[in-house]
């Protein structure tokens, strides 16, 4: 059984009653089968109400559910033929960030995206998906090579933020990122970038620049996490809660904000109940946006990009 989130406590309650009732045997299992239909559209009902109806702090914690489908997954379920390439050509390989030729349906892609593990061992050697310089260094390069071969770029952003150790630092993290803003918004072919889970900061940033932004609709985008909002306004990490509703940093609230172009949804429980549902959900909105972007030419294609982050924002008297 999945992990209990303190919200969710209804819907276990509900899944241990009717699992009870599927292991009743022998004559009286008929007599439980219509009860058990009636609890199993309660719970599916009840299921699509708390989830839709999550507050931003309890959208943070769906967010980061330690069994929330990460990068490998969504590359084994939407794409084929992937060929990862390694190496930013000046440092090193970022195993926090990982890249390569891949095919989603008949279109040959350049794929990128934070990489974290499913379990401690694996998110050691990822470094929780938190990208050093070499990481974002090693994404551009396989941007600049997509373009050579005149290919789409997809992204999948799922990081709480570049990796902020004085290694990092020492090598140009800042840099690094503010690089990869630069080079991404004149990259002559199409960029579609998708939020899976968190979306934190530069972190994100470093990889977010996309002619389409969507978002999966139990992720968050920010420019920072709710713990450090907190912890800068308030000095008390208590306030996450507050900070995370202040920063709008749900699918929803970006989404209205013009922040993001489309929000897929995922099943009722979040996409770790049903990663190949949220798979499928994916690949489609991928595939629409792909034939879209195509048919525009490269200057017009960078000249709408430019204006679409240009649009962003309203100066207030």
């Amino acid at each position: 059984m999945e992990r209990e989130l303190d919200f969710e406590k209804p819907i276990f309650e509900m899944q241990k009653a009717v699992e009870k009732l599927k292991s009743v045997s022998g004559d009286n299992k008929e007599n439980f089968e219509v009860q058990l239909g009636e609890l199993e559209k309660k719970l599916v009902e009840r299921k699509k109400e708390i989830y839709d109806n999550l507050t931003p702090w309890q959208t943070v914690q769906v967010a980061r559910h330690p069994r929330r489908p990460v990068f490998f997954d969504y590359i084994k379920n939407i794409f084929t033929d992937f060929i990862e390439l390694h190496g930013d050509r000046c440092f090193g390989d970022d195993q926090a960030m990982l890249g390569g030729f891949a095919t989603l349906g008949k279109k040959k892609v350049m794929l990128i995206g934070h990489s974290k593990g499913k379990d401690v061992e694996e998110n050691l050697a990822r470094n929780f998906g938190m990208a050093r310089p070499e990481g974002y260094r090693k994404a551009l390069r396989l941007m600049k090579l997509a373009q050579k071969f005149n290919i789409p770029v997809i992204t999948f952003i799922d990081t709480m933020g570049a990796f902020p150790g004085l290694d990092a630092e020492e090598r140009g993290q800042a840099e690094a990122i503010a690089r990869n803003l630069t080079e991404m918004a004149r990259i002559e072919v199409p960029i579609i970038t998708v939020v899976t889970g968190e979306g934190g900061s530069g972190g994100a940033l470093g990889i977010g620049v996309g002619d389409v932004v969507l978002m999966l609709s139990h992720s968050i985008y920010s420019v920072i996490s709710p713990e450090g909002c907190a912890s800068i306004l308030w000095r008390d990490a208590s306030f996450s809660p507050k900070a995370a509703e202040a920063l709008k940093i749900t699918a929803k609230s970006l989404y209205e904000l013009g922040v993001i172009d489309e929000i897929i949804p995922e099943p009722p429980g979040g996409a770790h109940t049903d990663p190949q549902k949220t798979a499928e959900e994916i690949k489609k909105v991928l595939l629409k946006y792909l034939k879209k972007l195509s048919s525009l030419s490269t200057s017009k294609l960078i000249n709408k990009r430019f204006e679409k982050y240009c649009s962003m924002g309203k100066f207030t008297r």
